[in-house]
């Protein structure tokens, strides 16, 4: 049966503190071996090498590579949705959006490795994992609906709600594109004049920019 609710990854530890600082080290350790070989190439005795720790202790935390998976887009979303509810969702002004797209942007380039490997790798996932990675994401967009609507409703423009829709999507993928396309993007622009630019387009066709 496939659910959006979080999976549960066997360990047979029992200490959370613990279990939470090795699934961290887990996490690092795999972002980067994913980055390099991707998933499917990479052992998990590779992973527990880069984690600092024996294969033998890294099966006391999962039972399969794809839990790794599992635990690292699943981390991923935790703290890019963390992140992004320092964003100011109920001012309802243009500038306040025009902000929060800036502060998304600069989180998806401090987070690029991550992302890149969570989007290259995501099709691995379990039929029971991916639905439950997938509607996090679509809750990151809703931020994103939240502020466009705050807008309208204090009258900044008027807008329906496919426009809403498709705005709050393009938003999310434009920030992602940045580490997507870094290897073009970086030799035109920086950060700043990318986001500058980006956000010029996103907001150019809708009344009272």
């Amino acid at each position: 049966m496939i659910v959006n609710k979080k999976r549960k990854v066997h360990a047979s530890v029992k200490d959370e503190r613990l279990i939470n600082m090795r699934r961290t080290q887990m996490i690092r350790g795999a972002v980067a071996l994913f980055k390099e070989k991707g998933f499917h190439r990479t052992t998990t005795r590779e992973i527990a090498q880069a984690a600092g720790f024996s294969i033998g202790t890294l099966y006391e935390y999962i039972r399969t590579k794809e839990d790794i998976l599992y635990l690292v887009c699943d981390s991923i979303y935790d703290q890019v949705r963390d992140r992004l509810q320092g964003m100011d969702v109920e001012k309802g002004t243009l500038e306040s959006l025009k902000l929060g797209i800036a502060y998304y942007f600069k989180i998806m380039d401090e987070m690029q490795d991550e992302v890149l490997v969570m989007y290259q790798e995501a099709k691995s996932l379990s039929k029971d994992a991916l639905p439950y990675v997938l509607k996090k994401e679509m809750e990151m967009v809703g931020m994103f609906e939240t502020l466009i609507r705050r807008c309208i409703e204090n009258g900044e423009w008027i807008m329906d709600e496919p426009h809403i829709d498709l705005l709050a999507h393009n938003i999310f993928v434009q920030g992602q594109m940045w580490g997507f396309r870094r290897w073009a993007l970086r030799k035109k622009y920086s950060l700043e004049e990318y986001i500058e630019l980006q956000t010029n387009l996103l907001l150019k066709g809708i009344s009272g920019f």
